[in-house]
């Protein structure tokens, strides 16, 4: 046998024998289809961000000072107190926004809705959670936006 011969047995040889590294393309078709497919199923991000934005175009600086209401335990439910003053529940965002107001003559009633800082808190451990809502709710139903829980530690 000649030597190109040889060569050429010995090429069919090397060309017929079976292949020693993996064929990965069929492994990586599946791994971008499985890629699409968790892609497509995944839930979206659902959190809510919430934003106060300017609604005027020149901001005007509003001080307003905060109103803190006080909620009291009482024999026949709960009352409600603006500084010394006793008041009924349905006059809660009435007389909020009159202190709001008398701050400066130049302020609206919208300028009070949004940046006017009310705080409710119960006076003792005594006063139901119901009646602290119901606070709450008059006032968020009236439109102030920045109403809150005044958090005191429990003696």
């Amino acid at each position: 046998m000649t030597t190109a011969a040889a060569f050429a047995l010995r090429k069919r040889a090397r060309d017929l024998a079976p292949a020693a590294e993996p064929n990965v393309i069929p492994f990586i078709d599946v791994l971008l289809v499985l890629l699409i497919i968790f892609m497509v199923t995944a839930p979206k991000p659902t959190v809510d961000l919430q934003l106060q934005l300017p609604t005027r175009p020149v901001p005007v600086e509003v001080i307003i000072p905060p109103t803190i209401i006080d909620v009291d335990a009482s024999a026949d439910g709960y009352r409600i107190f603006i500084g010394e003053e006793e008041i009924a529940l349905a006059d809660v965002s009435a007389t909020v926004m009159a202190r709001g107001l008398a701050v400066d003559s130049v302020l609206t009633e919208e300028d009070v809705f949004a940046e006017a800082h009310v705080a409710v808190r119960a006076r003792d451990q005594g006063v139901a959670y119901g009646a602290v809502v119901a606070v709450l709710d008059e006032l968020k139903q009236a439109g102030f936006a920045k109403v809150g829980v005044f958090a005191q530690s429990a003696a």
